[in-house]
């Protein structure tokens, strides 16, 4: 699996696509303290620093979590002085090259009522992190079977210009009848209606899901780590000792 290169210009955005997203579309979804943001707790569960590399947004960080706090970060192996690396994970970032987005007939779109059904199916088939109101990210489209919710696909993060297609899954009953690719075709057929690309991430440990996405017109453009760091309130105590 290699790194396709991808115009440089256009997908720079992506390589820090929370804070683009959390200063941009999503601003009125986020908590920012100076060079740090996030979501709002009950939205998503994702921080983002200006610069990983800057002390003071770091610092912002640290103000925005408190003493103790901590933060789902992106791009970061070592944390700064004040921090610990709690855990971490490896990830991969895919852009849409060649997907054929088409909507799909019997995907419906999901809002606050269908919560809770979005709630177990996510707990059912673990795609990710999703809260209470991370519906109202963007569109969240659902196929269903009997009344029952069994399969979802939606859009997260929103960086300018970009989406992230999330939440891909689809109840272990009903695989291998291809409503996850569906739905995502579906998804993403909304996203360029409104002028932008579709991108997503997925665990890099998940062969199979990225072997899919790629199948279906998504080229791997990066690989990343996704980190939860503690704030310890050590550079604090420094500070006023």
């Amino acid at each position: 699996m290699s790194v396709t290169s991808i115009d440089t210009s256009s997908s720079r955005i992506l390589d820090n696509p929370a804070w683009a997203a959390l200063t941009g579309p999503h601003a009125h979804f986020a908590q920012r303290i100076g060079h740090a943001a996030r979501y709002y707790q009950d939205v998503a569960p994702f921080h983002a620093l200006s610069d990983e590399d800057d002390p003071r947004a770091w610092a912002d960080l640290a103000a925005l979590v408190g003493p103790g706090g901590t933060a789902a970060v992106r791009g970061v192996t070592e944390a700064a002085v004040g921090w610990e690396v709690v855990r971490t994970g490896h990830g991969v970032q895919l852009v849409d090259t060649a997907l054929r987005a088409e909507p799909d007939p019997e995907a419906v779109r999901l809002g606050p009522g269908d919560v809770p059904e979005i709630l177990d199916l996510v707990a059912r088939t673990e795609p990710g992190p999703y809260l209470p109101r991370t519906v109202e990210l963007g569109t969240y489209l659902g196929i269903r079977h009997q009344d029952r919710l069994i399969a979802l696909a939606g859009e997260r993060l929103h960086p300018p210009g970009w989406t992230e297609i999330s939440a891909v899954c689809t109840d272990p009953d009903h695989r291998g009848r291809g409503l996850a690719t569906r739905l995502v075709r579906a998804v993403a057929a909304g996203i360029r209606e409104r002028g932008e690309r579709p991108f997503l991430h997925a665990a890099a440990t998940n062969a199979n899901a990225i072997r899919l996405y790629e199948s279906i017109g998504f080229t791997l453009r990066s690989r990343t780590v996704f980190s939860l760091v503690r704030n310890t309130g050590a550079a604090a105590l420094e500070e006023t000792a």
